[in-house]
């Protein structure tokens, strides 16, 4: 979700604040206030409202206000909400946590996808795969994030899975933060690379036992390699 105007800047303030506990559970933002606070107008403040209310980060009641509501009712894989965590002295734990996802679900999708992707998601991942070597040997990491969160979407979707098709977004939120954070080695390794290569290789041949080992690998060292960046 990308939001513009008015509204997005106002979400820019309140996200983050809510997300890493500045502004608290339980705290009630009024509409009124937002308004003179922000020197915004109410139709502003009721879309912004509007945004965290889809998010389930604040619960509103006429006549009360906006509620924040505990982190365990967030909707958590909404990547505007991932953003303002690894914002925060959360990012820790929201890595950690996503990482850990990633292993659960992508090497399932990758086996899924040597069964069931089409002969079109088959030639986008090869393409894609191509992208990501030469964007690496560039190390050229602008080109190289938006190549492999494209890959990893791909994997997802070709699964046949809409539940693990809808977690692209997710996955690319994870990409992009760590990206962002400078969590990731200036240059992509090229074992990782070359991994990226082998999921594509093996689901293009339908081989699901080695794609979904060469995607397992890859999920497992970034977790692996996130635990001992952040210690």
């Amino acid at each position: 979700m990308d939001i513009q105007g008015l509204p997005g800047r106002l979400l820019a303030d309140l996200g983050p604040a809510i997300a890493s506990g500045e502004i608290p559970v339980g705290a009630v933002l009024r509409s009124e206030e937002l308004e003179e606070q922000y020197g915004v107008s109410r139709t502003v403040v009721r879309e912004a409202v509007r945004i965290l209310e889809s998010m389930r980060l604040v619960e509103s009641r006429r006549r009360v206000g906006s509620t924040v509501l505990p982190k365990e009712q967030w909707d958590v894989f909404d990547p505007l909400v991932i953003r303002w965590r690894l914002a925060g002295a959360d990012r820790a734990a929201q890595l950690r946590s996503l990482g850990s996802l990633r292993v659960a679900v992508e090497p399932a999708a990758a086996a899924l996808a040597a069964r069931q992707a089409t002969d079109d998601q088959r030639r986008e991942l090869s393409a894609l795969a191509v992208e990501l070597t030469v964007t690496a040997k560039a190390a050229d990491l602008e080109s190289f994030l938006r190549h492999d969160i494209a890959f990893h979407a791909t994997v997802l979707r070709a699964s046949g899975n809409e539940m693990f098709a809808h977690l692209g977004d997710t996955v690319g939120a994870v990409l992009t933060g760590r990206t962002e954070h400078q969590l990731m080695p200036h240059q992509p390794r090229p074992y990782a690379v070359r991994l990226h290569r082998e999921v594509a290789e093996a689901i293009c041949a339908g081989e699901p036992e080695q794609a979904e080992r060469a995607m397992r690998t890859i999920v497992v060292g970034a977790l692996e390699e996130l635990d001992a960046t952040l210690g």
